[in-house]
């Protein structure tokens, strides 16, 4: 194998770790976003994670009604609207991605999937503890990777009592 060989094999490999690591990036901001959704929330920072031809989707049995199927940014920005009200939403929201498959598809496309767990509680006092899998298409465009179809399906869901106890951590003395 040549040299010019050898370098180009070597900037292909450098530009896939750059995209997958640029890919994870967006997942995670999205994710921190709808951590702290509220009336303060950057919803403009929020958009920018998705394509303006974006598709926002719930797939399976729960999650296509629940969500159902939104297509273009006016409509996802809608959504999102609805969680950024006072007093906000959640109370406590996180959400924790694991089991990370991201596949470059060409230069510009990939899909990632991750499995997310979601402890929220609400500001109605009520916890949830949902599991989802997401599936999730990109695009770099100019540059930057975004989010072209996101879609979530959920795998389980249950009421929990509480997440947050104002007790004290157990430590050695």
């Amino acid at each position: 194998m040549s040299a010019d060989e050898i370098i180009l094999q070597l900037q292909n490999r450098l530009a896939r770790l750059e995209a997958e690591q640029a890919i994870r990036g967006c997942m995670n901001r999205y994710m921190v976003l709808c951590d702290q959704l509220g009336i303060d929330s950057p919803l403009d920072e929020l958009m920018g994670l998705f394509a303006a031809d974006a598709i926002w989707e719930g797939i399976g049995n729960k999650y296509a009604g629940t969500f159902g199927r939104l297509s273009g940014l006016p409509a996802i920005r809608q959504m999102f609207a609805k969680y950024m009200v006072e007093p906000a939403h959640f109370a406590l929201n996180v959400h924790f991605l694991t089991s990370e498959l991201i596949r470059l598809e060409t230069g510009d496309a990939a899909t990632g999937s991750w499995v997310m767990l979601q402890t929220s509680t609400f500001n109605s006092g009520e916890s949830h503890l949902n599991a989802a899998r997401l599936t999730v298409d990109f695009r770099c465009d100019a540059g930057i990777w975004c989010m072209t179809h996101f879609r979530t399906e959920n795998l389980f869901s249950r009421p929990v009592d509480h997440w947050n106890a104002a007790a004290l951590l157990p430590v050695p003395k």
